[in-house]
């Protein structure tokens, strides 16, 4: 019969799909919280569940039919290595190894196939022990940790003590044990994503103002922490000064020959002009960015198709085009996973904002004109072609002197209503005034 010594979230998962149920029915079938499933498996081979917890899943494994736990068998994961008194240690052949999985694992994360990625990076991490590990290990490790914080920060988990941002500190206090001064501050600058992300604009644009002009970081890297100030801008209003020094941006990267950061830059510049309500400056960036993008992402299609179709929802004359392309791209996002972009899509979908171009903002003149008022029937009966006509007199009673009516038939007297035209036929007792009268008979 099959036994598990330690499960961890790689059994779970194995024994959850084994036994065919989904998360929400496996944590009904064990008595447990989802999200303690999702945790599970989230961190795979690097968490253990509770000792009761451990007997739990045992039982769980014994009473599965035959079928089952075959099942289990082939997706179950290897036992690990013989653990030493301090800890595994990679050997070289370990290193060599390792490395290939994070460039595969890179390779995976470029392509948004997150699960691979995941698989990849955690068959390492929750292999070793970051304190027995030497020089080479230990750099082996932190750049799996940040690779695991850039997969956390694709599908948009940027809260909580699992988050991307607590991932990344891990990472830099690696690089920083390792005096790995470069390394430790490009984390600086994910770490101000992470803010800009999770809507702390004020510490974002602050962090990116001085990683700007941080020698520790690249030409590149410092540019890119420029373009992400104007970005921060954008998000705060400030369109303008924004445009300014993404396009000073733009430009440094067109000297550094950087195609991908280069397109990435056009396609912020469209949305400040966007945002500045210049709809048609917008549209010629946009266009830019779409066609100088060399090998894109699915993560950077989403992107600029969610620019777009954000621009083109700006505008009543393109508004159904903008609102079917983000509807595409919501899509694509939920598919591969990208859970932060698909929020983004829904907020843009759900506050169409309708901005004017510039034309119409310098020439009131060009606006629509209002809507004409709605003219009485009697002042539209030419343009309806009907004939006008009188109103027919109506009889009234004199008064005498006291000012009670008088009676009989000389208390009578036609007196003549105010003309007002009224289209033929639709008064009662209504006649034409060319109309020939009856002649009697003799």
């Amino acid at each position: 019969m099959t036994t598990v010594d330690q499960w961890t979230g790689l059994h779970t998962r194995a024994l959850r799909r084994a036994m065919r149920m989904s998360v929400r029915a496996f944590a009904a079938h064990l008595g447990i919280a989802v999200r303690t499933i999702s945790k599970w498996e989230q961190h795979g081979a690097g968490i253990s569940p509770r000792p009761d917890m451990q007997a739990v899943l045992d039982t769980t494994l014994q009473r599965c039919d035959p079928a089952t736990r075959l099942r289990f068998e082939m997706t179950c994961p290897p036992a690990p290595d013989p653990v030493s008194p301090d800890g595994p240690v990679p050997g070289s052949s370990d290193h060599e190894s390792w490395s290939d999985d994070l460039d595969r694992a890179a390779g995976a994360l470029n392509a948004q196939n997150f699960s691979f990625a995941a698989h990849l990076l955690d068959r390492w991490l929750g292999r070793f022990d970051p304190h027995t590990l030497d020089q080479r290990g230990l750099h082996l490790y932190a750049r799996g940790t940040t690779l695991r914080g850039d997969l956390l920060r694709d599908q948009g988990i940027i809260a909580g003590p699992l988050s991307a941002g607590h991932t990344y500190t891990r990472a830099q206090s690696l690089y920083q044990q390792l005096h790995a001064t470069r390394r430790a501050a490009q984390l600086d600058l994910s770490l101000a994503v992470i803010d800009e992300m999770s809507g702390r604009l004020d510490t974002a644009v602050r962090r990116y103002q001085l990683l700007a002009d941080d020698q520790r970081l690249d030409h590149r890297d410092r540019t890119r922490a420029l373009l992400w100030v104007g970005t921060t801008l954008d998000k705060q209003g400030d369109h303008d000064q924004a445009s300014r020094i993404m396009t000073a941006a733009g430009q440094t990267f067109d000297d550094l020959t950087e195609p991908e950061d280069w397109s990435v830059t056009q396609q912020k510049i469209a949305l400040a002009h966007r945002g500045a309500g210049r709809l048609d400056v917008a549209l010629q960036h946009i266009e830019l960015a779409r066609s100088s993008s060399t090998t894109p992402s699915p993560l950077q299609r989403v992107r600029l198709d969610t620019a777009y179709g954000h621009i083109l929802l700006s505008d009543t004359a393109t508004r159904n085009e903008g609102f079917a392309i983000l509807d595409q791209t919501a899509a694509t996002a939920t598919t591969y996973g990208m859970n932060h972009q698909a929020r983004s899509i829904e907020t843009i979908r759900r506050q169409p904002t309708v901005h004017r171009t510039q034309a119409s903002r310098e020439n009131p003149r060009e606006r629509a004109p209002p809507a004409p008022q709605r003219r009485p029937l009697a002042c539209r009966a030419p343009a309806l072609g009907l004939p006008p006509t009188r109103s027919p007199p109506t009889a009234v009673r004199r008064r005498d002197r006291s000012g009670q009516p008088r009676s009989g038939r000389a208390g009578l007297h036609r007196r003549a209503v105010p003309r007002r035209l009224v289209p033929a036929g639709r008064l009662h007792r209504c006649r034409q005034p060319d109309a020939p009268r009856p002649v009697p008979p003799r």
